[in-house]
């Protein structure tokens, strides 16, 4: 088509090129609003004739949108660092990302820090998925004092934001009856002393279990701050006070390396004598010595989850209040294997 020479291609003429409005182009290019797929080739093959680049500073302007979204997450570094740095949160981001960029969006990961409103006072964003947010968490207080559209991954403790159902009841029954079935019946239960739904209700289902086969419950609470550092402490206090511990679940990936080393110096057997158990099949699960059994959560499909919903929330489409992720499959290793089985 005839432009004059040295002038920058724009929106009008490449809905010319492709032959539709400027809005059905806007709408292709903004990823917001939905355009069948033979109409968007039309118009990414006239973008690509043309060589049309967006005015993303203009965009801006106009629409006040920037394009950008966010994961987030409270949860400390000393449960998020070392290798769970290349696990939970970085599996959801690296999917998130993915599917963010499908809809024209940049990711913006954002690490725990102790004041968010100040680390993110000058991050613009259309909106934010928040990762298993506690009681009051800083992050989601921000994000409600913002107004920004949040989609959480996990059972929030309000259920007045969306959320994407991580299946915690299912989890945690499945891997307390798995180490059941292996045998064990004393079987002690590490987790993280802050108010997450996670474990409030793997605690709730824990009891039950307990309960239900006769066993005294022993649950240790460890400040999250303290990571795998804390677990290992409480392990080997744990062990000493009760040598017939037979089994261990440890949901956060953290506690569960601490268990190990704990049980390494305590010189007790894994599994031989105990049996142990975490919740998130990561990197930290399968370079353990055992490596440990756990859950695959799926959450490649759970971030995508979360980033449709995000994307339709912002956009203004009808959402679920809840959408069920996919159910968790249990991922039998060494750690829980009965020897000789």
């Amino acid at each position: 088509m005839d432009r004059p020479a040295g002038r920058r291609p724009t929106v009008k003429d490449v809905a010319k090129l492709a032959g539709v409005s400027q809005g059905t182009v806007s709408n292709a290019l903004s990823g917001m609003r939905g355009v069948d797929p033979v109409t968007r080739q039309r118009i990414d093959q006239a973008v690509a004739q043309l060589g049309y680049v967006p005015n993303l500073a203009a965009r801006r302007m106009r629409t006040g949108m920037t394009h950008a979204i966010a994961v987030m997450t409270s949860m400390p570094a000393a449960v998020s660092a070392g290798s769970s740095r290349l696990g939970f949160l970085m599996e959801i981001a690296a999917s998130a990302a993915i599917h963010a960029l499908e809809h024209n969006s940049a990711l913006v990961l954002v690490p725990p820090v102790a004041d968010p409103a100040t680390a993110l006072r000058n991050v613009a964003m259309d909106g934010a998925i928040i990762i298993e947010p506690q009681r009051d968490d800083a992050f989601l207080s921000l994000l409600r004092q913002r107004g920004l559209p949040t989609v959480v991954i996990g059972q929030p403790a309000q259920d007045d934001l969306p959320w994407i159902d991580m299946h915690y009841s299912e989890t945690a029954e499945m891997l307390l009856s798995h180490l059941l079935q292996q045998g064990s019946r004393r079987i002690a239960l590490i987790i993280g002393a802050s108010q997450r739904v996670s474990q409030g209700i793997t605690e709730q289902v824990y009891h039950a279990q307990m309960q239900r086969f006769g066993i005294a419950p022993r649950v240790i609470r460890v400040p999250e701050a303290e990571g795998e550092e804390g677990a290992y402490r409480v392990t080997r206090a744990l062990l000493q006070q009760d040598p017939g511990l037979d089994g261990i679940f440890a949901p956060v990936d953290a506690f569960a390396s601490g268990v190990m080393r704990a049980l390494r110096e305590e010189g007790r057997a894994v599994p031989g004598e105990v049996r142990v158990v975490t919740r998130y099949d990561g990197l930290r699960a399968r370079e353990e010595r055992p490596a440990l059994t756990a859950a695959n959560l799926h959450l490649d499909q759970v971030a995508a989850m979360a980033t449709r919903v995000l994307m339709d929330l912002i956009a203004g489409r009808e959402i679920a209040h809840c959408t069920k992720g996919p159910s968790p499959s249990l991922v039998i290793r060494d750690s829980s294997a009965v020897q000789g089985g």
